[in-house]
């Protein structure tokens, strides 16, 4: 029995690799727009599908980081400034690509810009902080997907929003994890709702990687700590800071700086014939927060609290 299962999975899995390995054809005429490309996942990728020869529209949030994109990449590759929570700059961005892409239409959407900060303990921020983050993660995001999907629609193409794999597993607080809980949400919709259409939308799930605003999360932290009220300073206690912050400063060094192991998974999102619904990427991600998310509530609630500081009261 066990011989028959195990030739069972063989065939699975080969399977599954000959299919992932074909490519869709004429990569070199099709148009891909990334948003959030001034550094981290977006430029990398941008840098990637240019060297595959791909019409790479990268929209960036500075000027500085678009000069410097082109500098480092073919003629091909065509940038423009982008705020994905502003409405108009998200209007002036789809008719830009509309008159680059005409008729062909965009075969390739991929929805990378995000914020972070301020991440903190919940009781510690306002609804302000959150609508901060969430307006530019999630609602960002659906804007800038809703304006350009018919474009997509045209080219039956793709669709890849970045998620994480705090999308899954709530880890801190803050719209951080709540705007990926959102991110999942929307694209499973999504894609059930453009599968009628032959656009593919796939979602991204990132473990912990190393990028410029890693290194200003204790920063944050500990402006956010300044701000609240004294009875609030009180209930926590200064060492539940401290512990905090220790806890950021060994995440960080434990953040993994190979940025293709995302890149990979976005480009093989946009150029299989048969895409994933979801990838995967970093161990951390495939070894603890996916695998945790299935388990049931109390073990999962068990293992994370085991990572948090007690607050003085609770001390």
């Amino acid at each position: 029995m066990w011989f028959y299962l195990a030739v069972l999975l063989g065939f699975y899995f080969l399977h599954r690799w000959y299919r992932e390995g074909q490519t869709v054809e004429n990569l070199r005429e099709k148009y891909v727009f990334i948003t959030g490309c001034d550094s981290g996942f977006g430029n990398k990728l941008a840098r990637q599908l240019d060297a595959l020869g791909l019409r790479v529209l990268a929209a960036c949030y500075t000027q500085k980081g678009a000069e410097e994109l082109e500098r480092l990449s073919s003629d091909r590759l065509k940038t423009t400034i982008l705020d994905i929570s502003s409405k108009e700059s998200v209007v002036a961005a789809t008719e830009w690509v509309k008159g680059i892409v005409r008729s062909k239409g965009l075969w390739g959407l991929v929805n990378n810009a995000a914020i972070g900060l301020p991440m903190a303990p919940i009781g510690w921020l306002t609804k302000d902080d959150f609508a901060n983050v969430i307006g530019v993660n999630l609602l960002g995001l659906i804007d800038v997907t809703l304006h350009m999907l018919p474009l997509v629609r045209a080219a039956r193409g793709r669709i890849v929003n970045v998620s994480s794999a705090v999308g899954r597993v709530a880890s801190f607080g803050g719209g951080y994890c709540p705007s990926k809980f959102g991110v999942e949400a929307f694209s499973d919709s999504l894609r059930r709702e453009l599968l009628p259409f032959g656009v593919k939308v796939s979602i991204i799930e990132p473990g912990g990687f190393a990028n410029p605003n890693a290194y200003t999360i204790e920063e944050n932290l500990r402006s956010v700590w300044n701000r609240v009220p004294s009875d609030i300073k009180d209930a926590y206690g200064q060492q539940y800071l401290e512990y905090y912050c220790k806890a950021i400063q060994d995440l960080i060094k434990r953040l993994s700086k190979d940025l293709y192991l995302v890149t990979d998974c976005m480009e093989h999102a946009l150029t299989s014939r048969y895409p994933r619904t979801r990838y995967t990427a970093g161990w951390d991600a495939k070894l603890f927060y996916i695998p945790l998310s299935y388990m049931p509530t109390l073990v999962a609630d068990f293992v994370m609290a085991r990572f948090a500081p007690k607050p003085s009261q609770a001390v």
